[in-house]
């Protein structure tokens, strides 16, 4: 006789996420997956060479907590050359195994029972959940559209006593928006004179066009100060499936985040941290060339897309391009992004699905990070349509 468990969940809002849900639609119908955000191209042969030295090494075993220094040390290097920070490699870096680790051990690391937490709608589909878990309430603001930015007049006037953090995410994902410097000035001023925490969702900080530059929070000394930065690996080189990442934040702040980081993972697949420290080193120029790399991409295929029935602007960064099919019918973006997986041989992701209700758009989310010839034959399908 079978026992039945009386389980009461943690998380009744969450179910399976829309990437998996979108991939399997994709894999059952043979369609096209340009649904969840991963390359269909390898990361760089010298890299892969380097990870099969180290475990050919020995170095197989566990690496210190916060990552081995060798890393931590050229995550510095590259900081203050990008941004003109100089990090403490020991107080300040922590590796992680990925970004959304990153973030929920921040979140974790400063977010308490009745806290407040600001995010952005359309957000990312994790931070709600980690605020949950830690016993925190979501405030959702909107992103304005067309352009996608905050009303920071709105922003401010949401803070209360309660507001312990809020979430910034630029280049934003899904929307491809770019924070410009007035954003962080403003979002600096608000915070004046409190004690609210920043955690900065920074993981596509080299997919970013038009030479525009990333604001990082780590450019300026009073959002630096009072922030979590997160940052990864596994969309800088191409290599999601490493889920490696890293977070950085001042010595208070990442105290309390590697107690949290510990007990989560520990610590992050060893060969893999020597492999990308001597790639940092030996190959600066991979992440310098990395937005003409993806703006190719994006303007590829923007053009391709030229005669479609879609609207769009091209995205300002990540490797998403957003869709509006509204000139093409009115159903709902789930029901219209499953109808393109199964009947045209294509995946998407329904924006919708970012937003705290059921907010009714008429926008798909492209991911852009693929082969040209996977974006020729996307755009076909699509220009059918």
């Amino acid at each position: 006789m079978t026992m039945k468990l009386n389980l009461k969940t943690k998380l009744p809002k969450v179910e399976t996420s829309i990437f998996t849900v979108m991939s399997q639609l994709a894999n059952d119908h043979n369609a096209l997956n340009l649904s969840q955000g991963f390359p269909d191209f390898d990361c760089p042969e010298h890299l892969r060479n380097l990870v099969t030295f180290h475990m050919n090494e020995g170095k197989n075993q566990y690496a210190p907590m916060t990552g081995i220094p060798e890393l931590r040390e050229q995550i510095s290097i590259k900081l203050e050359q990008m941004y003109g920070r100089k990090i403490c490699m020991n107080q300040e870096i922590t590796v992680t195994s990925g970004a959304t680790e990153a973030l929920f051990s921040a979140i974790h690391s400063v977010v308490c029972p009745g806290d407040e937490v600001i995010v952005f709608d359309p957000a990312y589909d994790s931070y709600e959940p980690a605020i949950d878990l830690a016993g925190g309430k979501t405030i959702h603001l909107p992103l304005l559209s067309p352009r996608y930015k905050p009303d920071w007049d709105l922003v401010k006037s949401s803070i209360t006593q309660q507001t312990r953090m809020i979430i910034i995410n630029t280049p934003h994902n899904p929307t491809g928006t770019v924070f410009d410097a007035e954003d962080m000035i403003a979002l600096s001023g608000l915070l004046e004179n409190t004690n609210i925490i920043v955690l900065s969702d920074e993981v596509y900080e080299h997919m970013i066009f038009d030479n525009i530059p990333h604001q990082s929070v780590l450019r300026y000394d009073a959002l630096a100060e009072r922030s979590f930065a997160v940052f990864s690996f596994g969309k800088t080189y191409h290599a999601t499936g490493w889920k490696i990442g890293y977070c950085v934040a001042p010595a208070a702040l990442s105290t309390e985040f590697r107690k949290i980081h510990q007990f989560v993972t520990f610590t992050t697949a060893t060969p893999l941290q020597y492999a990308l420290s001597d790639f940092m080193k030996q190959c600066p120029e991979h992440y310098l060339e990395l937005p003409q790399f993806y703006q190719a991409k994006r303007d590829k295929f923007c053009q391709l897309l030229q005669n479609s029935r879609f609207s769009f602007t091209p995205s300002q960064g990540t490797y998403f391009q957003l869709l509006d099919y509204s000139n093409i019918t009115d159903l709902p973006d789930t029901e219209y992004a499953n109808l393109l997986t199964q009947e045209a041989g294509i995946a998407s992701i329904p924006v919708s699905v970012f937003f705290q209700h059921n907010t009714r758009v008429f926008i798909l989310r492209f991911c852009f990070a693929k082969d040209d010839t996977t974006l020729e034959e996307a755009a076909d399908i699509l220009c059918k349509i």
